[in-house]
């Protein structure tokens, strides 16, 4: 509860704060537009405190989308007010000083410049309104802003028969997240365009329960793959972030999202492989359970169950969500995983990303955090996902489909 009442205080008295910038600004215009704008301001302000509140006392149930969609609108305003505040604040220590030095030489107060400061809380506004615009596009466009991605990966030991194979990936669907099947829709036909030999997907079916999917189960169950659509969970899909009453209802949770896998037609891989034949030729095909090694997420994997019986195999291909699990425990035990396919990071949704530079404040929490990387012969490929968590937006790092191109070489 002290930590709420602190909170509240801190969002208040920043609002307070940002409220002095848009009085000065609002100097000299007609007595109706200054009621109006205040009242907005002030309206919108507390709405905000109500919505805290309701997250609070709430939390641990499962969310509503719309309800998420409105909490996100009213983020973004607040992460905008901190930046004004940041703007200003700069403005007023400068300020502050200069009152020091110069009441320390004359005893003459300083006049205060209305124009100058009227003109600095202009500026204050407008930098709080880029983050505001580029957060809002964020939400309207990039969140459905669908990117196909195509990557060319060269094996030396692939067999002839899989020379071309492509296998396509998606990852971090958060159906939760979605407040309609439309767009989902979409994607679904972008992966089915195509046409690749198996479609795999790396976890986080779900934000926290698996209710959440159920709208949209016929809509996945449209993806489709010549060798089959395999699947893996993620650190959302047990229902470990939720409040239950008792254990019961948790593991019966668990099972209902694996049977929604099944319905959908999806082999869902628990600890375990599978052999992908061409023309007598076969490679594997391994699924592990989440197995996190940053930041305490569960380590349900166990990839040396899910390896044996794969070592006749001379290519292997693992699907993990989390990439920590490559520097974990895959490139120090187990050398003859060729590729290991991951999502888990979102690429934190926000970040710039262009060609031959990225950046996301992910970075600095995770090591490989989107794309391809390499050590010796292993590769690690980091899909940003196809969803959305938290923030119902994209911003630098859209919602992604990868599409891999096996060659020998």
């Amino acid at each position: 509860m002290t930590r709420l009442i602190i909170t509240l205080i801190l969002i208040l008295l920043i609002d307070v704060y940002v409220f002095q910038a848009v009085r000065t600004v609002m100097v000299g215009s007609a007595p109706l537009l200054k009621r109006s704008v205040y009242f907005m301001y002030w309206a919108l302000s507390l709405f905000t405190l109500g919505t805290i509140l309701l997250a609070m006392f709430t939390r641990g149930t499962a969310p509503n989308p719309m309800r998420m969609q409105v909490a996100n609108i009213l983020f973004i305003f607040f992460i905008s007010k901190v930046v004004i505040v940041l703007f200003l604040l700069i403005d007023d220590l400068v300020r502050l000083t200069q009152l020091i030095s110069n009441t320390v030489r004359s005893p003459e107060s300083p006049k205060f410049n209305l124009g100058r400061h009227k003109f600095l809380s202009q500026m204050a506004l407008v930098m709080g309104a880029l983050p505001l615009g580029t957060l809002i596009w964020g939400m309207v466009k990039g969140a459905y802003d669908y990117q196909i991605k195509k990557v060319t990966l060269k094996f030396p030991n692939l067999p002839p028969a899989f020379d071309g194979f492509r296998l396509l990936q998606i990852t971090d669907l958060h159906t939760g997240s979605f407040h309609s099947g439309e767009h989902l829709q979409e994607a679904v036909r972008l992966i089915n365009q195509q046409a690749c030999d198996v479609v795999v997907f790396t976890g986080d079916l779900v934000n926290n329960v698996a209710a959440e999917v159920e709208p949209y189960v016929e809509i996945l169950g449209q993806i489709k793959a010549k060798a089959g659509v395999y699947s893996i969970l993620g650190n959302h899909d047990y229902g470990d972030y939720m409040q239950w009453e008792t254990a019961t209802q948790k593991v019966q949770n668990l099972i209902d999202l694996k049977n929604a896998h099944k319905r959908m037609g999806w082999d869902l891989l628990l600890n375990e492989h599978r052999v992908l034949e061409r023309d007598g030729q076969k490679i594997a095909l391994l699924g592990v359970e989440n197995w996190g090694h940053r930041m305490n997420f569960p380590k349900y994997g166990i990839l040396s169950k899910a390896y044996e019986g794969t070592q006749e195999y001379p290519v292997k291909i693992l699907l993990s969500h989390d990439p920590s699990h490559w520097d974990g425990e895959v490139n120090q035990k187990y050398q003859d995983i060729d590729l290991m396919l991951s999502g888990h990071t979102h690429g934190m949704q926000f970040g710039v990303n262009i060609p031959g530079f990225k950046w996301s404040p992910v970075q600095y929490v995770y090591k490989q955090w989107a794309g391809l990387y390499r050590k010796g012969k292993q590769y690690l490929y980091v899909n940003v996902g196809l969803g959305f968590l938290g923030y119902h937006g994209r911003v630098g790092f859209l919602p992604e489909i990868t599409v891999f191109e096996f060659k020998r070489g």
